[in-house]
């Protein structure tokens, strides 16, 4: 049974397209697996400026409300637009928009 745990856990990685997975051993009948993100909170001083002038044009009304970052240098922006609601957004150091599976 423990096995069929495991298989569910790391589709459900795949599904959402985990960054990082560590499967930990609990002993003869149990692991587990923890699937993280490896976008790591920063600062926005490390927005390159591609990145600035297409945040000032895509959501000029818009406040920053946190900057991700990851290994690859893709940016995972959280955006709270005018109305309050959240938008969370992801964008390459160039500039580029991208969508995250």
């Amino acid at each position: 049974m423990t096995r069929y745990v495991i298989l569910a856990l790391v589709a459900i990685g795949t599904i959402f397209n985990a960054g990082a997975k560590d499967i930990i051993n609990l002993g003869d009948n149990y692991s587990y697996v923890v699937i993280t993100d490896d976008f790591k909170k920063v600062s926005s001083k490390e927005l390159t400026p591609p990145v600035v002038e297409e945040l000032l044009k895509q959501y000029p009304t818009s406040k920053l409300g946190a900057v991700y970052k990851n290994s690859k240098g893709e940016f995972k922006l959280i955006m709270v637009l005018k109305s309050g609601t959240r938008r969370t957004v992801y964008i390459d150091s160039y500039g580029n928009w991208f969508k995250k599976n």
